[in-house]
Formats: structure tokens, sequence, C-alpha cells
């Protein structure tokens, strides 16, 4: 078994290695707004949830772009909000292109066809065909030499109809499928699901 001593390799390397083994990754689709009101969607597979008490989700930003920072940092670091849309198979295709350069002012929104209502707390609008969308506030950020990390407290949660029971607090997940990343342009699906717990009920992975 190969050993490798990242106190050895580059940057570069290590991203290699970790982006492509800590797999997979769910995708934070976030939706930001600019000063001048221009709506920034970018995707983003550096992304977890923290925890419940209070709710957090974390986002990892490399620092590139524009004057080395991303749009979706600087939008953040102005405003304090943020809404993180979970990608299904139907919006893959949107959320990946969203991920390109384009001009400073040009809405990826815009470029690739979607659209917004808006957000029930926070400034920035919700992805219409997204089917879950978390209203964020910023809780705190952390700064590396690689990157800008963002936790978000949630305030409010949007889902797709009848994705959720809210008298039973169970999630409807047969016709939830979210994707998930692997290394540079490869996804997954999540439809092919198994318990290691005994055999389910008939519809135990549908609610949970």
């Amino acid at each position: 078994m190969p050993d490798v001593d990242f106190g050895t390799i580059g940057e570069y390397e290590r991203y290699k290695l970790m982006a492509s083994l800590i797999v997979p990754r769910p995708i934070a689709f976030v939706t930001t707004v600019d000063a001048s009101g221009v709506v920034n969607a970018a995707p983003f597979s550096m992304f977890a949830m923290l925890g419940e008490e209070p709710p957090l989700v974390l986002i990892s930003l490399n620092r590139t772009g524009e004057h080395g920072r991303r749009d979706t940092a600087r939008n953040i670091d102005s405003s304090g909000e943020f809404v993180v849309h979970m990608v299904d198979e139907e919006l893959a295709s949107a959320a990946d292109r969203c991920g390109e350069t384009l001009p400073f002012g040009v809405s990826e929104l815009d470029a690739v066809g979607l659209t917004t209502q808006p957000s029930r707390v926070v400034g920035p609008p919700t992805i219409a065909a997204a089917p879950v969308a978390f209203e964020c506030v910023l809780h705190q950020k952390l700064g590396i030499e690689s990157r800008e990390i963002y936790l978000g407290r949630i305030v409010s949660l949007h889902t797709r109809d009848d994705l959720i029971d809210t008298d039973a607090w169970r999630v409807r997940l047969a016709d939830y499928a979210p994707v998930a990343r692997f290394g540079a342009s490869f996804y997954t699906t999540t439809r092919d699901r198994f318990t290691l717990r005994g055999a389910p009920s008939a519809n135990a992975i549908d609610e949970l």
C-alpha cells in the first residue's frame, strides 16, 4: 500500500488526491447578490452540514477569480446572506455550467436560463427549479491560505411541493434524486440506496 507524505507534495497534488478520494460530495449551489443587485450563482462541492443547534452549513471557496477572490465570497462579505440549494439530476447540468467564468456583472442564472423567486428571509433569491433551498445568514468566517470558509446559519428552508411531511418530520425520498460530485467533472446519482440494518419495510427508504 503506497504511503504519501503530504509534507513533501504540492498544494495541487494534495487537492487532487483529497478531492478524488473524499467522495462523493454533495453540491452546494449558492446564490448571492452583489452591491449593484446582480444575482451570482455558483456550485461548490466542498460543502457540509455542521450541526443542528445552531443549524449550520459550511461552504469552502478557493481563492481564485477576479483579484484572487470568488464573487460569492465578496457578496457574502458584503451582505452576510446567501442561499444554498441542493442539486438534483434535473438541475445538475445548469449548476455545472454556472461554474464557468462569465464577464463581471453578468448573472450566471440568466446565462443558463434559470428563474428565481424571492426568498422568505434573506435578500438573495431562491432558484425556482431547486428541490431544496436553505436560506442562510453568515455565522462565522474562517480563513486559510488557500480558501475562504463560510459557516452559514440556516434561517429558513424551502422545498419542492410534497418533499417533506411537517407533521411527522419525514422526508419523502422517492422523488428526491440529489447528485454528488466525484473528481473533476464526474458526478454520481443517489438512487442506488441500501440498508445495513436488516430488511427495510416497503417505504422505509422513501421516508426518513
